[in-house]
């Protein structure tokens, strides 16, 4: 335990060293050399501060320690002469644990010193103890979101196998969720709803924003030409397919955020702002706005994509299309955002063009 003895009576500071010398000690007599002190060693655990200095008093040698965080964990018991109540009362307001009245009762002030200093210990193994547990708990929630990122990938690559689009697509769609959403964070009222965790989820779940298609057939799915009204029918069931997987894990799934969000793409990312999407025909802001999100960004990225019934759109094109459906299919706000990010879009779109 490092002690510093702050008096710039040598007497007292004698008396103190004397009584102390079995504890790790610094002195010094008065306040500019005790702040020169701590700025050279900030390990100090315990000061035991005189009021009653020249140059720099205890008061202002408080109201320094006070100001930097740095010195915080300093516990500090200011000495005062036995009248000076109002002294005792201000070093208290001040930030100081205790008080000790001069002339010095030794075997008192030793007894003040000691539960001081086992209460210091104290501090110091809880402060250690919540450190182990805190790394512990990074690296649980670490191992966590490494198994959610597998399983996610897992169960994409299930389509990916059957389906003609290549991964490239999972990441394309990732990283310009990631751009929207980042986008956004600086606009009402988007800014209160899009927290880091929130846009985390969305960029960890929009892979499965089409997981339900794994229950179309391959004659409907790979289809090189347009679906007939009946086959139409079926295509549209991926979206409740894909929830109705998401929800196998039992109710208690759904307290997970990134289910939540993973329910909210998979399920609404073809649901149109104007109610005339599916499954639910919801419109405006009824429609979570995870699946408004994914609604644009999926469309885009099929668009300028080569699909086996159509051929890669332009950039230019794709937003012309995207602009003509504002207020339609797509939300009007993330329109105009989309427009504002649209040459960072179009590079998300070329560095994964490449299928690999």
């Amino acid at each position: 335990m490092k002690l510093m003895i702050v008096d710039d009576s040598k007497t007292d500071s004698m008396m103190l060293k004397n009584m102390l010398q079995d504890y790790d000690l610094r002195s010094a007599s008065d306040g500019v050399e005790a702040m020169e002190l701590l700025a050279r060693e900030n390990d100090i655990d315990i000061m035991i501060l005189d009021i009653n200095m020249p140059r720099m008093n205890g008061f202002e040698v408080l109201e320094a320690i006070r100001n930097n965080p740095q010195y915080h964990g300093i516990a500090v018991l200011v000495l005062t002469n036995f009248d000076e109540i109002e002294n005792e009362i201000r070093g208290l307001e001040l930030g100081a644990v205790d008080y000790i009245r001069k002339p010095l009762n030794l075997r008192s002030l030793r007894k003040r010193i000691e539960l001081h200093s086992n209460l210091k210990a104290t501090q110091k193994e809880l402060e250690r103890h919540n450190s182990i547990l805190e790394t512990a708990v990074q690296e649980r929630t670490h191992e966590l979101n490494l198994t959610r990122d597998v399983t996610i990938h897992a169960l994409v690559g299930l389509l990916e196998v059957r389906d003609i689009e290549s991964s490239n697509h999972t990441r394309r769609t990732q990283w310009m969720m990631k751009a929207l959403c980042e986008y956004l964070r600086g606009i009402q009222p988007f800014h209160i709803v899009l927290t880091p965790a929130y846009i985390s989820d969305l960029f960890s779940t929009a892979p499965l924003h089409d997981i339900g298609k794994v229950g179309i057939p391959d004659h409907i799915l790979l289809k090189p030409g347009k679906l007939t009204p009946e086959e139409f029918e079926i295509m549209k069931k991926h979206t409740t397919y894909g929830v109705e997987a998401l929800k196998l894990a039992g109710q208690d799934s759904t307290k997970l955020s990134f289910i939540r969000t993973a329910l909210d793409i998979v399920g609404c990312h073809h649901e149109k702002y104007n109610g005339s999407g599916y499954p639910n025909g919801l419109s405006g802001d009824d429609i979570p706005l995870a699946g408004k999100l994914m609604a644009i960004i999926d469309v885009y990225d099929a668009l300028v994509s080569q699909r086996v019934y159509k051929p890669a759109f332009s950039h230019e094109t794709a937003l012309e299309i995207i602009g003509s459906e504002r207020g339609k299919h797509f939300d009007p706000r993330l329109v105009d955002a989309f427009f504002v990010i649209e040459s960072e879009i179009k590079t998300i779109a070329e560095r994964y063009l490449q299928v690999t």
